[in-house]
């Protein structure tokens, strides 16, 4: 029976998060000032066969500070833990960006479905065309949005 408890316990701890990307970040869970006003907006094409959907527009408030949003209708796999939400050249997560990948860069954990607004500090640069979930434990894609 021991044994049967440390097989569980174990298989628990390896497969209940994918919140460990090696990068620490500030969230700052601030909310647009006045008027969001998206730039670029795509929607998510689901990985791995995760229920990933909704959508994602970059954008700026009336102060003209820099979002990211997840709509309403955003949801993703999160039986395991957060998924970190990266923005990318490209739709394939290609390294670690704490390997200094310019083509990456790391916005947050996403820890709920439904409306969800990142605010970027600083900005974007204009390279970025995707948003990309990731899950860093498992190594794998949740899904992707094109931003155009």
């Amino acid at each position: 029976m021991k044994k049967l408890f440390y097989v569980f316990a174990v298989l628990a701890i390896g497969i209940s998060s994918c919140s460990e990307d090696a990068q620490t970040i500030t969230i700052d869970s601030s909310k647009p000032d006045g008027t969001f006003t998206a730039a670029k907006a795509g929607t998510f094409v689901a990985q791995s066969s995760t229920s990933t959907a909704g959508m994602a527009q970059l954008g700026t408030d009336s102060k003209g500070v820099q979002f990211l949003r997840f709509s309403d209708s955003y949801t993703t796999e999160f039986g395991t833990g957060t998924v970190s939400v990266y923005l990318s050249t490209s739709m394939t997560f290609k390294a670690d960006p704490g390997s200094g990948n310019p083509d990456l860069k790391l916005v947050g954990p996403s820890l709920k479905a439904g409306e969800t607004f990142f605010k970027l500090d600083p900005a974007a640069a204009s390279k970025f065309t995707h948003v990309i979930l990731w899950c860093g434990t498992a190594s794998i894609p949740f899904g992707y949005a094109p931003l155009n």
